[in-house]
């Protein structure tokens, strides 16, 4: 009878290969504080996915940390019911992105998964979440114009194909409004837009009336709400850059849009709080501002294949302060900001662009000589205004003193109208130009 066993199981397991069989190692929860769970046992490298026993489903997290000989684990579920000494399963690396052509037309989450309601997608293409660290002469420079079909970027800060953006601006002042007129006059293959720590109404807003069927079929939208935990908001944002670069090695002219920055950088204050990190300047550790020029390196043209990846990001200024530490990081690794003004909206004047203060490190590269001396007699005309309002509405200046003043005062309601554009307008960078010309020659 043993025998008759023993024959039954060796014909039952005769076509396993167990010849690279090994224990798997299994850690135990041990604490639990704040966002941070600790485990013991568990010897994995930075990044590991792991499965936590918490109920009859379990959540999952990644090794974000060590303490000792303690693992440190951020949950994707903060709100899970964890126990002392629930099982903690590596499940191995999670650290690439699925791409491919089937992401276009849908919304995912920051693990990939449909938030559409459609089937799941299936593709045999992946890109590393963190992206290929690339030689820096790989990189191509910025020569040709990007049209984004909002007339006051296209004439006064002109972008460029393979340009980074910072979008700046404060609560309330048209943000959203100017995105999608961005995004509806974009001229490019694909786009893609990673909306990270937003209202979930906003995330359903945005995907409804600012991606129209023609635009959606060429697009990918990555979403993670702000009642996510952080690290899936931090996640979204590098999901939403590595499908960018995936469709970049492609050879495709890519529009990357991160809304928002400032929420990334929060996802990582909260993250580096919570493991020990010093705070520096408003509450920000180090490893929060670092982020941000790791994400914004990866974007940009690429001369092998010849794609390009022309990014906006925006920027939340915290009570409309324009030297935040995030304002000031991003604007500083960027190649341009565009920085909408309260004053202007409060004006109606939408896109309240304020010219002064906005920049395109990139414009003289890509534009003509006529381009580029109207645009500069443009800002010259509108600093002017800006420096003497005050004296004039005082009385305290008196017309004809000085010639520049006198034209800024008395063109200010055209440059407002240059400036102003209705929400469902397009206007592309040849009738932008032409208009700036036409106006505003020296």
């Amino acid at each position: 009878m043993t025998k008759r066993l023993m024959m039954s199981g060796e014909m039952l397991l005769g076509g396993v290969d167990l010849s690279r069989a090994a224990p798997r190692r299994v850690g135990v929860l041990v604490a639990h504080e704040g966002q941070v769970l600790e485990a013991e046992g568990l010897d994995q490298p930075l990044g590991t996915q792991v499965r936590i026993a918490a109920g009859p489903v379990g959540a999952r997290g990644e090794v974000v940390g060590f303490r000792g000989r303690r693992s440190l684990i951020q949950c994707f579920d903060l709100d899970a019911p964890f126990a002392a000494g629930g099982r903690v399963t590596p499940l191995g690396q999670g650290g690439l992105a699925a791409c491919g052509h089937g992401l276009l037309g849908r919304v995912i989450d920051a693990h990939g998964a449909p938030l559409d309601g459609r089937p799941p997608i299936v593709s045999r293409y992946s890109w590393p979440l963190v992206g290929k660290r690339a030689n820096p002469l790989t990189r191509g420079r910025v020569t040709q114009s990007f049209d984004v079909g909002v007339r006051a970027i296209n004439a006064l800060l002109t972008m460029g194909e393979g340009q980074r953006v910072a979008l700046i601006a404060g609560s309330g002042v048209g943000k959203s409004v100017l995105m999608g007129q961005m995004l509806a006059g974009v001229d490019c293959d694909v786009v893609v837009v990673g909306l990270v720590g937003e209202r979930s109404r906003e995330v359903s807003d945005f995907v409804e009336t600012k991606l129209d069927d023609r635009l959606r079929a060429r697009s990918v939208v990555v979403a993670v709400p702000a009642d996510h935990p952080p690290l899936l908001r931090i996640r979204a944002a590098m999901r939403a850059t590595a499908i960018a670069e995936f469709f970049r090695q492609q050879g495709k002219r890519v529009f990357l849009l991160i809304d928002s920055l400032t929420r990334v950088a929060h996802a990582q204050r909260e993250i580096g709080l919570s493991l020990g990190e010093p705070p520096t300047m408003k509450g920000y550790p180090p490893s929060a501002l670092g982020l941000i020029p790791r994400l914004v390196e990866r974007a940009g043209n690429d001369r092998a294949s010849g794609g390009s990846i022309t990014a906006v990001y925006t920027v939340l200024a915290d009570g409309g302060d324009t030297d935040d530490p995030v304002v000031d990081a991003t604007r500083a690794i960027v190649d341009g900001h565009v920085i909408l003004s309260r004053s202007l909206a409060e004006q109606g004047v939408y896109p309240a662009i304020d010219v002064a203060r906005s920049l395109s490190r990139t414009m003289a590269d890509v534009i003509d000589d006529d381009h580029a001396l109207a645009a500069a007699r443009f800002r010259q005309l509108w600093s002017s205004y800006e420096e003497n309002r005050d004296l004039v509405l005082m009385g305290a200046y008196a017309p004809g003193h000085d010639p520049l003043v006198d034209a800024a005062m008395a063109r200010r309601e055209e440059m407002l109208a240059f400036v102003r554009q209705p929400r469902a307008a397009r206007v592309d960078l040849a009738a932008a130009r032409a208009a700036l010309v036409q106006g505003f020659a020296a």
